[in-house]
């Protein structure tokens, strides 16, 4: 089994990003689809750099994925379509990056 394959069957997670605000609940199947078209670029790149999982709640979307760099992309993604607020934060012990993107107009 390879190391992203490892992450999805433990449920361990080395990135997560979540998306709020206003302006994401209303987009959100446009988000959804950027995300999507992000993740498709990365893997002809680097085919372990998976998404793990996209999870749907009233108060926003959050995205898990099987490396540090796929959340980065997709945030600055979202940010370069989008706008909005973008926040990194990393946990170099533990490979492990949250990334955070909210726009509420």
């Amino acid at each position: 089994m390879c190391q992203a394959c490892h992450r999805i069957a433990d449920k361990y997670p080395a990135g997560e990003l979540t998306i709020g605000g206003k302006f994401a609940k209303v987009h959100e199947q446009d988000i959804i689809g950027l995300i999507r078209n992000t993740e498709a670029l990365e893997i002809k790149e680097h085919p372990l750099h998976r998404i793990m999982d996209i999870k749907i709640a009233a108060n926003g979307v959050c995205v898990t994925t099987t490396d540090i760099h796929l959340p980065r992309r997709i945030g600055q993604a979202l940010y370069n379509a989008y706008k909005g607020e973008l926040n990194f934060k990393y946990d170099e012990e533990g490979y492990f990056i949250r990334v955070d993107w909210h726009r509420d107009d």
